[in-house]
């Protein structure tokens, strides 16, 4: 199990499996935002403070919801707009270094060719 913080604890979130992977998407919100992404079904993340707090935002397409503290403003995670999706991502920047260290980082076109660069 992983454990994810924003910087002043208002948001925190449990992932119950490690990835094989992180993702870095240069696509225009992930690369103003900074995250590093930890894709994951959303039944894998329990919030264990902060659920439903998180202020969201919609973007272009409106498919994807991004959530951050609207303490702190720490990006916490991305989650479908629409309930039935069956993804989600935790930005793996809120989990301490040494728990996700050694995971290969995967770098993903998201502002062009919508692939995978790697």
């Amino acid at each position: 199990m992983l454990e994810a913080s924003c910087h002043c604890g208002a948001v925190r979130l449990e992932i119950a499996a490690r990835p094989l992977w992180l993702t870095e998407c240069n696509c225009s919100l992930c690369r103003r935002r900074g995250a590093l992404w930890l894709h994951c079904h959303p039944a894998e993340v329990t919030f264990t403070a902060g659920a439903g707090s998180t202020a969201e935002y919609l973007q272009g397409d409106r498919t994807l919801a991004m959530h951050h503290c609207p303490t702190c403003g720490c990006t916490t995670h991305w989650s479908p707009a629409d309930p039935a999706g069956q993804r989600m991502a935790v930005n793996a920047r809120l989990i301490d270094p040494q728990a996700i260290a050694g995971l290969r980082i995967r770098r993903f076109d998201g502002a062009d060719s919508f692939d995978f660069l790697d």
